[in-house]
Order: structure tokens, then C-alpha cells, then sequence
């Protein structure tokens, strides 16, 4: 069970205990699942009870004690533990949630955790003149396009040299009156942050990585190709990805999802739409970056595993392991697509 396929089926719990007659509320169009913050436990916790605790006049925790056995009822959940006031910590069978997580990535590829289509929302973001809020906010816009909303994005002053210099587009100059603007204003790139010597890729990291109330700093750091500079580890994880790939074609077998047993990366896998829904709600970039680079660190010790080694024959588990590191692969391309950098498929 992936957590889009979660998320459903908490709902499809209230709808059921709503239908029962044993709450009475207005079944939500959305329910958050995300992992277990303190003092939780399982793979995934909802806070759904205390949402509908007050418009169903009941505690948050009786409203849980509702919810619970349909839940527990469903293929795919182990266990329901409730903790705190009222949140339901929900666990997974790990061998259907790993095939269910990497086969749905695969099935999407690089727009896995896109929406399903718009969602009518209309957005406009208008830059000031200045380059780290221009470079901001056209990935802030990739992000809310790659959530359903229709977006548009303006500047003032739009300078073409470093545009051209970092790729950065934008629609026109100045406010559209068809929409309320946005205002996107980081901390801006000034002195010794200017980023137009890294070149596009390690000038737009420079930028996009730090949250946009921290100055950003460029310097050599973004280009050194060592395991110091995250953004060589993300890229560096996605070229030994894709040549797992390739290496793996050579020796004549293919992916399969199946049981794997890194269960931190599949977490950090599965909570990829979750970390490009908050960076597109919040417009920070910075939350898709040190996303990719959790990813990347959880990937980077898991990758060598993955074909077999001296006489060992292709086998089940080879399969499941190569599954996986496609699925990283398809994440972290998808993830530098949206920043607007290259993933490069050797380094």
C-alpha cells in the first residue's frame, strides 16, 4: 500500500463509519498520512480524528476508537495504534507496501507524486528583480503546475544575462489583473553569493537548496565531486542508479518489485508526493532539495548491493533490488527536473 493508496483509504474509513451512523460529518476531500512524528510509532500516522473531532462533537480519541477497526479491517494494514490526543499510527504489511511503493513508481516514472490533473486552482507569483527570487519562484511554479494548480509568474526588471546563464524563464514583466499576485521574496543572493560562475546546474543548487529565509552562499563547494557537496551525492546516486540499470541488462535480467529490506529509503521513496505537495503549498524549493538529498544518502550504501557478485545467479531478491534502484533513479531525476537540473546518466 502506497501512501496515496492510504491516504484513500482513511477516507474510505470515515465514509464507512459515516454511513454507519456512528459519526456525523462531512467526509474531507483530503486525508494527510506522513510518518510518525514523536512518541508515534508504525509506518504512517494520520491526524484525521482531531480534523473531524470538533464538527463530529466528539474527543478526538473517541473519534479515533471509531475509525480504528475499519482500518484494521483492510488488506495491507498490520496494526492501529492510537497515541497523543487522537492520532491513529497506522503499520503495513512491509512486503506488499515495498512492491506497492517501487511498482507505482515505476508505473509513473519521473512524475511520481504529480496530481491526477488540475485541481482549479489559479496562482499568479511575481518576482522582484533579483536572481535568487526569479530562480525561487519559477521552481516554486513547476511545483504547484506538478500539484494541478495553473500558474503564472511575472518579474520586474527581468535580466536576460543571468536568465540565460542559470535557464530561467518567466512569462512576462510586471502584474497580470487576472489574479491576485503571489509575492516570492527570499533572502536575496547578494556579494559573494552571486551564482552566475557555478554555471546553471551548481548555481541554481547554490540558490534552491537553502530555505528561503537563509542567504545563500556559492562558492567552489557546489562543483567539488566529493561526498561533501549534496548535490554530487544526488547526482552521483542517480548515475549509479541508472547504470545498475544498464549493468543489470548486460547479466539478462530486469526489475520485479518485491520484498526489500531497506526500509528507510522505501520511507524516504514514499514520501516523495507528501514533500512535493508541502513544497508546492509552501513555495520552497528547499524542501524538494534536501529531499532528494535523504533520498540520495539513503540510496548511496543500498546501491552496490544490488547486482549479483562473483558466481551468484540473477535471482528474486536481485529483481526486487533492481526494482528499487530504478524507482530511486525515476525520483531523483523527477526531483532535479523539477529544479531545473540535469541528471546525468554517467559520473
Amino acid at each position: 500500500m502506497t501512501p496515496v493508496e492510504l491516504s484513500r483509504t482513511v477516507l474510505h474509513a470515515v465514509r464507512r463509519a459515516v454511513d454507519a451512523g456512528e459519526l456525523s460529518v462531512a467526509v474531507p476531500t483530503r486525508a494527510v498520512v506522513a510518518p510518525p512524528g514523536p512518541g508515534g510509532c508504525g509506518d504512517y500516522a494520520t491526524s484525521i480524528a482531531l480534523q473531524l473531532a470538533r464538527p463530529a462533537g466528539q474527543p478526538p480519541l473517541e473519534v479515533a476508537e471509531v475509525l480504528r477497526p475499519y482500518l484494521m479491517g483492510t488488506d495491507g494494514i498490520t496494526d492501529v495504534v492510537l497515541t497523543g490526543p487522537g492520532f491513529l499510527n497506522i503499520s503495513l504489511d512491509r512486503a506488499a507496501t515495498a512492491a506497492g511503493v517501487v511498482g507505482e513508481i515505476l508505473s509513473r516514472g519521473e512524475r511520481y507524486g504529480y496530481a491526477d490533473g488540475p485541481d482549479g486552482r489559479v496562482v499568479q507569483l511575481h518576482c522582484p528583480y533579483e536572481v535568487r527570487a526569479v530562480v525561487v519562484g519559477e521552481v516554486a511554479a513547476r511545483l504547484l503546475r506538478s500539484q494541478g494548480a495553473l500558474v503564472r509568474v511575472t518579474a520586474e526588471g527581468f535580466e536576460p544575462g543571468w536568465a540565460s546563464v542559470l535557464g530561467v524563464t518567466v512569462d512576462a514583466v510586471g502584474v497580470a489583473p487576472a489574479a491576485l499576485p503571489v509575492n516570492v521574496r527570499p533572502v536575496p543572493a547578494h556579494g559573494s553569493a552571486d551564482p552566475m560562475p557555478l554555471g546553471r546546474d551548481a548555481g541554481r543548487w547554490a540558490l534552491l537548496h537553502p530555505a528561503a529565509h537563509d542567504r545563500p552562499r556559492a562558492g567552489d563547494q557546489y562543483l567539488v565531486q566529493r561526498e561533501a557537496n549534496p548535490l554530487f551525492r544526488v547526482r552521483y546516486a542517480h548515475a549509479r542508479a541508472r547504470a545498475a540499470t544498464r549493468n543489470a541488462a548486460d547479466l539478462g535480467f530486469t526489475a520485479a518489485p518485491g520484498p526489500v529490506a531497506e526500509r528507510d529509503l522505501l520511507a524516504a521513496l514514499a514520501d516523495h508526493p507528501r514533500v512535493l505537495a508541502a513544497a508546492a503549498d509552501h513555495r520552497a524549493p528547499d524542501r524538494l532539495a534536501r529531499h532528494l538529498v535523504t533520498v540520495a544518502d539513503a540510496a548511496l550504501p543500498f546501491l552496490p548491493t544490488v547486482l549479483p557478485r562473483g558466481g551468484e545467479k540473477p535471482s528474486a531478491a536481485h529483481r526486487a533490488r533492481l526494482a528499487l534502484a530504478e524507482a530511486v533513479g525515476a525520483v531523483l531525476a523527477g526531483g532535479l527536473a523539477l529544479l531545473g537540473i540535469d541528471a546525468p546518466e554517467h559520473l
